[in-house]
């Protein structure tokens, strides 16, 4: 796929099913699920130089996805920042991550917190993966679910996209444009490739 196909890719949304009653037809709207790997947002945010990223509005961005489906829950993926003491920076990390918490929480966000292992000086975010995995399979065998959006870029949930569609399930790949996820654009069912504009509309900037 060209570069100058893959800006071409447009939103396309699940149609709404009609269902017959007594009273005539009437729309269903598809059930969806939303998934938020939270470090891969933060960091597209900051490389398209966002910097109030503390304030950005994560319920308008998914509204903004999901407006013609009904959404059942929304889900956002961290690993938990742990510092001592002593480490200032990591300390303020730590309470930036409290305080987006309180806000998730408040939007009636569900959290799942992964761990981060240092190594080198580099932090690693373990567990969240294997969680996202876990949520999209046993959502789709529980039938909670018609669409899930996809917000990560993590290529290491192929196999559960994969088989969820088999399930005959939507998969609707959420990335950037700026830094897609060739793997995730071929084997999703849909993509969404946000831009900087379409960003713009869920950050709040300081006067």
């Amino acid at each position: 796929m060209t570069k100058k196909r893959l800006w071409g890719i447009v939103k396309i949304l699940t149609p709404p099913v009609l269902t017959l009653s007594r009273r005539g037809f009437y729309m269903v709207k598809n059930k969806a699920i939303v998934l938020i790997d939270g470090s891969n947002l933060f960091h597209r945010l900051k490389e398209l130089k966002f910097k109030n990223r503390l304030e950005f509005d994560y319920s308008g961005l998914i509204q903004y996805l999901t407006k013609e489906c009904k959404l059942i829950s929304k889900t956002y993926y961290v690993g938990k920042i742990r510092a001592k003491p002593s480490d200032k920076k990591g300390q303020a990390l730590r309470k930036n991550q409290q305080r987006l918490t309180a806000k998730l929480l408040s939007g009636n966000w569900q959290l799942y917190f992964g761990y981060l292992l240092k190594n080198g000086g580099v932090y690693h975010e373990k567990g969240v993966d294997v969680k996202m995995a876990m949520d999209i399979l046993v959502g789709a065998y529980e039938n909670k679910y018609d669409v899930v959006y996809l917000i990560s870029s993590d290529t290491d949930l192929l196999p559960v996209i994969e088989k969820v569609r088999s399930m005959e399930k939507k998969v609707v790949y959420v990335g950037f444009s700026h830094k897609p996820s060739y793997a995730l654009i071929k084997n999703s069912s849909e993509t969404i490739l946000l831009r900087s504009e379409d960003i713009k509309k869920f950050v709040k900037i300081k006067a």
